[in-house]
Parts: structure tokens; sequence; C-alpha cells
């Protein structure tokens, strides 16, 4: 199957055929690209797991009482 007929008219078969084409080429690189993304994503996600305990260890600290027992 010819990219363009002979005749000059456009068939059916011919968008058919070039949504195919442009599918496959799109399905490719989504497959080439989710692997990074994944990656990325996970680091992404442990660091601000990582920045919300350390700002909650700091106010922590900052927030707790200190009792002082002292025997006379």
């Amino acid at each position: 199957m010819s990219a363009e007929p002979a005749e000059g008219t456009v068939t059916r078969e011919d968008i058919e055929h070039k949504l195919r084409e442009i599918k496959g080429e799109v399905d490719a690189a989504g497959q080439r690209a989710k692997v990074p993304a994944i990656a990325i994503g996970a680091v992404v996600v442990v660091g601000l797991v990582g920045v919300a305990f350390l700002i909650g260890r700091r106010r922590g600290r900052k927030a707790t009482t200190v009792v002082e027992v002292r025997r006379v």
C-alpha cells in the first residue's frame, strides 16, 4: 500500500493505515518514556517523605516540653 494513491483521492484504507502507523509510533514512545518517569516519580516521593520527616522531627524538638526532676 503506497502512502499516496495514484488517482489523487484518499480512501478509507489510506486513512486507517496512516492512523495505525501514527499509533504505533506513539505507543513506542510511551513505552520508552514509562520507565524513566516511574523512576523519577519514585525519587520525588522518597524525597518528599524525607523532607516531611525532617520537618516533623525539628518541629517535635521545638515543641517538646522538658521536665527537670531534682531530688531534695
